[in-house]
């Protein structure tokens, strides 16, 4: 594709693929075929959708910066692609102009990174796995085991819906421009059985917040706003601390 001078908007945390041989890459892994419908959040200059759009069924990209929608428009090779100015996360995917479930592909800002899995987590039922660009360390979070540092909020309600698996790692050289930090390619999928229903989701997303909001200290003082005392939880010692509690104990609290 033809680039053009792009003004760059640090609170969109824009930094664009360039690297050729990563986008192929990319494509090996997320493996498009012609029967399927791909979701992409920020295309950027359309390096990867250019790449994605001839092997599908359909595609739609959701793009916040209007000067990037009026560009990817103007571009016959995605005269078949729907493009959505707008915040990712104020997007509805069954109202979006494509039809689900979706596979998702995304190189989003990374300081929103947990809003946009929490939203996948969200939305279940339109889509059947993604693929999210991140920061590399917040990627380690996913895969995290209890008793160190990384383990946290994230790792545990995503654990309960979600599998997670680790790619591989971008440099910062492959982007424009270049970011301070490692990045990682994370395919997310569905867990057939998830580890709790979706109507305690909600309760359950709060309770692991209030948990991590004062890691060092014992459950029985960040968790009775919920009722949870030791009489009425024998199971769990609350003399605990959150980091030491495995996904399926804090599923056993609600």
């Amino acid at each position: 594709m033809t680039k053009y001078s792009h003004p760059f908007r640090k609170k969109w945390g824009q930094n664009f693929l360039a690297d050729r041989n990563l986008l192929n890459r990319i494509v090996r892994t997320i493996q498009p075929r012609e029967d399927e419908s791909i979701l992409e959040i920020g295309p950027g200059e359309g390096a990867l959708t250019e790449l994605i759009l001839p092997h599908v069924n359909e595609m739609a990209s959701v793009e916040i910066d209007p000067l990037l929608i009026d560009y990817l428009g103007k571009k016959s090779i995605f005269k078949n692609l729907s493009l959505v100015n707008g915040d990712i996360l104020q997007q509805s995917i069954e109202d979006l102009p494509i039809s689900n479930p979706v596979r998702i592909v995304g190189n989003i800002p990374y300081n929103i990174t947990s809003p946009i899995v929490f939203w996948l987590i969200e939305q279940l039922d339109y889509w059947s796995d993604a693929f999210i660009m991140m920061q590399k360390e917040v990627a380690k979070r996913f895969s995290a085991k209890p008793y160190t540092k990384d383990y946290g909020r994230l790792t545990v309600v995503t654990g309960v819906y979600l599998d997670v698996n680790y790619c591989f790692k971008i440099p910062p050289d492959v982007f424009i421009p270049k970011p301070k930090v490692d990045s990682a390619f994370v395919h997310f999928t569905k867990k057939s059985n998830p580890v709790i229903s979706d109507e305690k989701y909600i309760k359950f997303n709060k309770l692991v917040t209030a948990a991590f909001s004062q890691r060092r200290k014992m459950l029985k003082n960040t968790l009775k706003g919920f009722g949870i005392l030791q009489g009425t939880c024998p199971e769990i010692d609350l003399n605990r601390r959150p980091e030491t509690l495995t996904i399926e104990e804090f599923a056993s609290l609600i």
